[in-house]
């Protein structure tokens, strides 16, 4: 159960300003001192010296800086020291609520006072109503059955309960102790009570925060069994706080959680963590637990740093205590430097791999990994330099260690001629040296090889396109031819350089233009090339557009850098291209290809499409990756294998307030099958929701099995939410 009085806090506090709005009335009759001017306009203003009274009647206007109180009738009685306002009393508040009543009294010291039938129409036309309240002693303040709603009422029968409203016999509002009690609070739906407390209480609005218990969360699941989340909010400093998220369940026992956070001057961290001892994949109970924490540090106007830290116990617990979902956990410690158009950076990473197939000795660490990157001004021409640097250790506890330097000058020059010819022309040489053990050589028989060994790699290359375009009545049409050549040696990959940041490759309408298409330094894409292709578009003037874009390479050496399968083994590319689709705002597509060059056989299809309206709507996204060879023999976990998959989403609002759907995403290789079914149904008002959501997961992996879920959702806008969730094998 989660309830959020906001709203309601809010409301009251509202209306509590009434209590001590007047006494600027009182301050302007008595002509006592003030701290802002208080303009006043009456139909009538009278004296009645006999019994002590000044009297203010007809539309009096009392306007205090941005405050204005309105009343039929204001009296202040000298003899009994009391301020009184009567008929439609309204008060506007700059915020933007308004506060009615129908009678106020005040005592001359302002300390006491008497409000009757309140009524309170906040910002976000929500509305509150008391019988009555009373100000004592200056600081407290009491509201007698008040009722709170956000809903809106019924035009045809206002006298109608609302959707939802909350009721409570009494409320006491402490500007001492900055706190607000409720007695006897009950939660309406329909005018029918579904919850109902005895007491509630939590700070007012001015305290932004404040030790206590937060709202708890209610769940069952078919492995832990039922769940309770009770979140208690400790407020160490302005700049320091915690929260405790003791996690109890009736299967495995309780899970101790946690978030510290600490805010600094020149930078912030935070850290989180959970420890519990149960059972893992089946075997006896032990201790399982995770760590996470963020650091960052401003040094100084150019340099910061800063730590990633992420740590589990095991490969399993942070999924099946929904904690998070990776696969890899990424650790890093950096510190990195920014001035004027240069960037320098020192890193260390360690990963912990949660994957079955994952070894600790195989996982490298990176320690250290130095980078700097550096763009000159333009010349006189408009030539400009650039230097890519880049120094790794790379090391694991058996298996290939790499050390590697890398320094890659780059001069480009930039032309747009007359005709309106766009060019690039560049030219750059890559250096490397590296020093490795124990690598898996190609080039030889040998079983494993360690070294030293380096590479030098110059490229020259230029790039042209001509941008045409037409308008004809309500579209522009755009024609761009796009040419490349580029100028290497050939293959420049001895097997005594390991592939570490360059393992998976995947060609397509990205990266067919690029000066090397692999993705890291440990391999380079060698001899000389040609890339061509274009790119057309249509795009109307009301916003609609459709654009296609097709492209292949052509490679003039028999260089074997890249695998069978990628579709760069041969002379003529795989054609890869891109077509996108928007015609009107109810269509949106895009279609991303790689053909076969032989037969034009798809190798590589991905399809992201959104077609519908609201009544309803279709969302298809489809992927097809045939198998490739990997780009190093050396590495036979390469990701990139045969995929087919396919996720199909449809939604219907069929109502202003009813909307329901349903989605599935399945695995269509030889073997796959169902990942993950779900369906949603959703009633929506002005004020009230409720969402129920089915799904159903095929994930096994050691402890973690296929799992039914239910979830309900009611959320009362403004006040709060009702959640819980089942889950069944």
């Amino acid at each position: 159960m989660r309830i959020g009085w906001g709203a309601v806090i809010a409301a009251v506090w509202t209306a509590t300003m009434l209590l001590t709005a007047v006494p600027a009335v009182a301050q302007e009759l008595q002509g006592l001192d003030r701290s802002e001017e208080v303009l006043f306009r009456a139909d009538q203003l009278r004296e009645e010296r006999d019994v002590g009274l000044v009297v203010a009647t007809g539309n009096v206007e009392f306007t205090q800086g941005a405050r204005t109180l309105l009343a039929d009738t204001v009296t202040y009685n000298r003899r009994t020291d009391t301020v009184t306002a009567a008929g439609n009393i309204a008060l506007m508040e700059p915020t933007g609520e308004v506060i009615f009543a129908d009678h106020v009294e005040l005592s001359g010291d302002l300390k006491n006072g008497l409000v009757e039938n309140l009524r309170v129409r906040l910002t976000d036309d929500a509305r509150i109503a008391a019988a009555g309240g009373r100000r004592i002693g200056g600081t407290l303040t009491r509201f007698a059955k008040a009722v709170y709603s956000p809903c809106k009422l019924c035009k045809d029968e206002p006298t109608r309960a609302p959707i939802g409203q909350i009721k409570a016999v009494e409320v006491e509002h402490d500007q001492t102790t900055k706190d607000i009690e409720y007695k006897d609070a009950t939660l309406e739906f329909y005018g029918v009570p579904v919850l109902y407390s005895p007491y509630l209480s939590h700070p007012d609005p001015t305290v932004e925060r404040r030790t206590g218990f937060l709202a708890p969360t209610y769940g069952s699941d078919s492995d832990l069994g039922l769940i309770l989340r009770t979140p208690y909010y400790i407020n160490i400093a302005p700049n320091m706080d915690a929260t405790l998220s003791p996690l109890i369940t009736t299967n495995e026992g309780p899970v101790a959680a946690g978030e510290f956070r600490h805010r600094l001057t020149s930078g912030e961290y935070d850290l989180a963590g959970s420890l519990t001892y149960s059972s893992y994949n089946g075997n006896n109970d032990q201790v399982r637990g995770h760590f996470r924490s963020n650091f960052d540090y401003d040094i100084n106007s150019t340099w910061r740093g800063g730590s990633r830290i992420y740590l589990t116990s095991d490969d399993t617990y942070l999924r099946r205590y929904g904690f998070d979902s990776e696969d890899t956990l990424e650790n890093r410690l950096f510190v990195e430097g920014f001035r004027g158009r240069n960037y320098a950076a020192a890193n260390a990473y360690y990963f912990q791999g949660l994957r079955s197939t994952d070894s600790e000795g195989d996982t490298p660490i990176v320690f250290p990994m130095l980078d700097f990157n550096h763009v000159g001004d333009p010349d006189r021409y408009g030539g400009t330099w650039k230097v890519d640097a880049n120094l790794l250790t790379l090391t694991r506890t058996h298996g290939t260690d790499s050390r590697r330097i890398s320094v890659k000058p780059q001069w480009e020059l930039p032309y747009t001629s007359p005709a309106g010819e766009v060019y690039r022309v560049f030219a750059s040489v890559q250096a490397d040296a590296y020093w490795t053990d124990e690598v898996e050589n190609t080039d030889v028989s040998q079983t494993t090889e360690s070294g030293v060994t380096g590479r030098f790699f110059p490229q020259v290359g230029v790039d042209w396109r001509l941008p045409l375009a037409r308008t004809d009545g309500r579209y522009t049409q755009i024609v761009e031819p796009i040419v490349g050549i580029i100028l290497a040696p050939d293959s420049q990959n001895p097997g005594l350089i390991p592939n570490e940041d360059s393992l998976s490759f995947e060609f397509d309408d990205t990266n067919l233009l690029s000066d090397n298409r692999f993705s890291g330094l440990d391999r380079v894409e060698g001899g000389p090339r040609i890339n061509y292709g274009i790119h057309s578009g249509i795009f109307g003037l009301a916003g609609g557009f459709s654009s296609f874009f097709i492209g292949q390479s052509y490679r003039f050496s028999d260089g074997d850098d890249f695998g069978a399968g990628t579709g760069l083994e041969d002379h003529f590319s795989d054609i890869v291209g891109r077509l996108r689709i928007a015609p009107i705002r109810y269509i949106t597509a895009l279609y991303r290809f790689r053909l076969n060059n032989d037969d034009l056989s798809p190798n590589r299809s991905e399809l992201q499409a959104n077609v519908g309206v609201e009544e309803f709507l279709v969302d298809v996204n489809y992927l097809s990756v045939e198998q490739q060879a990997v780009t190093d023999i050396s590495d036979p976990e390469d990701e990139f294998r045969d995929r087919e998959e396919i996720t199909l989403g449809i939604s219907s609002k069929f109502t202003d307030r009813w909307s329901a759907g349903i989605h599935s995403r399945r695995d269509l290789t030889t073997g796959g099958g169902s990942l993950r079914h779900g369906a949603f149904l959703m009633y929506e008002d002005d004020c009230f929701q409720f969402r129920t959501d089915f799904t159903r997961t095929f994930t096994r992996d050691r402890d973690i099995q296929p799992t039914d879920t239910i979830l309900f959702r009611i959320v009362f806008k403004t006040l709060g939410e009702f959640e819980t969730s089942t889950a069944a094998n």
